[in-house]
């Protein structure tokens, strides 16, 4: 309606890339829900820089950051393809969840450091 993306649409491209970047890494999101380990997002930190408008095209970055013992973070951004342009920078701190509610690491994450 404005004709930019919705601050709100950038949770799913983050998101989306988030389970493709742990999917190259050989970690199935769904496969460890299965195991009763779920990853969830606590915190989330979201710098809009430009706004990304109808037909762009662009690529989402993913580098995984250890925070703690019981928190990991993403540092992500978006990137015009045409320009190059980083049009939003964020930091997504999760941690994961086991089957008695406690908070943790799993080993497949701390790995990848």
């Amino acid at each position: 309606m404005q004709g930019i993306v919705n601050n709100g649409v950038y949770f799913n491209y983050l998101e989306h890339a988030r389970h493709e970047f742990l999917h190259s890494k050989g970690i199935d999101f769904a496969e460890l829900a299965r195991q009763q380990v779920n990853l969830v997002v606590v915190r989330s930190e979201m710098d809009y820089k430009a706004p990304l408008t109808s037909g762009d095209e662009f690529v989402v970055t993913v580098v995984y950051e250890p925070i703690s013992k019981l928190r990991f973070g993403f540092r992500q951004q978006v990137i015009r393809s045409h320009d190059q342009k980083v049009m939003l920078d964020a930091l997504v701190i999760g941690t994961a969840i086991n089957g008695r509610g406690r908070p943790f690491v799993p080993e497949a994450l701390r790995l990848l450091n």
